[in-house]
């Protein structure tokens, strides 16, 4: 029976999820102040600033962005000891009755290499296509953690999830062709093909680290809220040094700098706008991460997905409304493709209806798939 705590849980889930892209895609959009860069002479298209000679430009630090993410993962690992505090107050035998069987944490160093790798992989996509492509794409990650998890793990792949896989990639293709013939949109979306070719090779990196993930973290008991913050601490050391390194790479920011952390402090610190997007981006993670392994352990799997697919959905019609991208139906149809083959592929379509009708049986020692309980972000 749904509680209204179940919910609460839904809506935060599905809220902050959709929050975490908008926010991220708001902060690449917008012009600040910052250090000098940009001619007064030079052509428009390269920056949606009107003025560039007093160092306004748009706010293009991905890596800046990613390192924000991984504090709002780090929040979870505050929040926590947090509960442990708060409900070892109410209950004196609940550490005991919950204690964590002691584990090395640079296990989540490998992990958290793979997600630094991937998610700046992803927001510099980001920067370049649509949000609700950023969003749909994602999903191809399904393909890859299949692949992988065949031939890395050994595990076989029933013919379910071969079809699930067929029909993410019929959606990608879809999405793929809309974002070709859109063609590029200004500042929302410079270059959409370069922008989803980045997300779907980042995929490739996520489902990397599922599989790192199941292979290494599996024999160990780490409740997931204290395993996300421990991969946002380790995120947070990486991409931090990755921040300064990259200060002293050429290329195309500020500064002509591969990274410019001057130019994002300043530009965050002469604008409103990109403090509201960061501090969304920081906040709407830590929640949405919270809500989804509680959806997760209150509800289930299933409901989780569904409400990401939602999510999705979500993102895809703001952008509309808010005039970023215009109406594909091709879009439709990749959207479509990649939902049934996301739920294809997690056994929630065919072979329940199989074994409804009476067709097969049931196996109750099955292992879930990998995307099943994954970190969300």
């Amino acid at each position: 029976m749904k509680t209204p705590y179940h919910f609460f849980l839904a809506f935060l889930m599905l809220f902050t999820g959709s929050v975490n892209t908008i926010t991220t895609k708001y902060a690449d959009i917008t012009c600040a102040m910052g250090v000098n860069y940009y001619e007064k002479g030079e052509p428009l298209d390269k920056n949606s600033c009107r003025d560039r000679t007093d160092g306004a430009h748009l706010f293009d630090h991905p890596f800046t962005q990613a390192l924000a993410m991984f504090i709002g993962e780090f929040c979870c690992f505050l929040a926590y000891y947090l509960y442990t505090w708060i409900s070892s107050c109410r209950d004196s035998s609940f550490a005991e009755k919950n204690k964590v069987k002691p584990f090395n944490p640079l296990i989540f160093l490998l992990p958290a290499l793979c997600d630094c790798t991937a998610t700046s992989t992803m927001y510099v996509g980001l920067t370049l296509t649509y949000a609700s492509q950023f969003q749909m794409l994602r999903g191809s990650v399904i393909i890859f953690t299949g692949l992988l998890s065949k031939f890395f793990l050994g595990r076989k792949l029933e013919a379910y999830r071969w079809v699930g896989m067929v029909l993410v990639l019929i959606g990608l293709l879809a999405v793929g062709l809309a974002a070709f013939l859109s063609g590029s949109s200004g500042a929302s979306a410079p270059n959409p093909i370069l922008g989803d070719a980045l997300i779907i090779a980042a995929q490739v990196v996520v489902a990397i680290q599922m599989v790192v993930e199941e292979k290494f973290l599996g024999q160990y008991e780490v409740p997931a809220l204290l395993a996300v913050g421990w991969e946002g601490i380790f995120g947070m050391g990486v991409m931090s040094v990755l921040c300064l390194v990259f200060w002293f790479v050429p290329g195309p920011r500020a500064g002509g700098k591969f990274e410019n952390i001057n130019d994002a402090f300043a530009q965050f610190s002469s604008s409103a706008t990109i403090q509201l997007a960061i501090t969304g981006t920081i906040i709407s993670i830590a929640f949405f991460n919270f809500s989804g392994i509680s959806v997760t352990k209150e509800m289930s799997a299933t409901t989780r997905m569904v409400l990401d697919s939602v999510r999705t959905l979500t993102i895809w019609v703001y952008g509309m409304a808010v005039g970023w991208e215009e109406f594909q139906y091709l879009q439709v149809i990749g959207f479509v493709f990649l939902i049934a083959g996301t739920f294809v592929y997690n056994d929630l379509m065919i072979r329940p209806a199989l074994i409804r009708a009476g067709c097969l049986k049931p196996d109750s020692d099955e292992k879930l798939s990998l995307l099943s309980d994954s970190k969300v972000q």
